[in-house]
């Protein structure tokens, strides 16, 4: 079992910036984050947001592209997501995620097995 230690969220205000890290146990192939915006049901599909493959190529949803960077530090054994520019409807609940294989559907929260808690992130004006 992966053990991780999810870090940073919080508030901030249009266009500003918050960082969010998770050092996990034992790396995985392919890492990302996900998130649940309030609105939605609780069950209802994760959106993904980056996602970041042990070969070192990314993904983004295009909601966050030139917005958000992914990135991973192996020495370190943990994964960033720095969010700048952020919006209101950057509001959600955001959680690592982790696979040993690549899923296919990068961006679709069911095809991957490895979960962490998460932690809030609120974006007002």
């Amino acid at each position: 079992q992966v053990k991780l230690v999810e870090s940073g969220g919080g508030s901030a205000q249009v266009g500003g910036s918050l960082m969010l890290s998770c050092e996990y146990s034992e790396t995985l192939y392919s890492m990302g984050w996900f998130r649940q915006a309030p609105r939605k049901a609780p069950g209802q599909e994760r959106e993904g947001v980056a996602v970041i493959d042990g070969d070192g190529s990314t993904t983004y949803a295009d909601c966050v592209k030139g917005r958000f960077t992914i990135s991973q530090d192996n020495a370190k054994n943990t994964l960033y997501l720095q969010m700048d520019n952020l919006k209101p409807e950057d509001t959600a609940f955001y959680c690592w995620a982790a696979d040993r294989v690549p899923p296919r559907r990068r961006l679709w929260g069911g095809g991957w097995n490895y979960w962490g808690q998460g932690t809030q992130v609120t974006v007002s004006s």
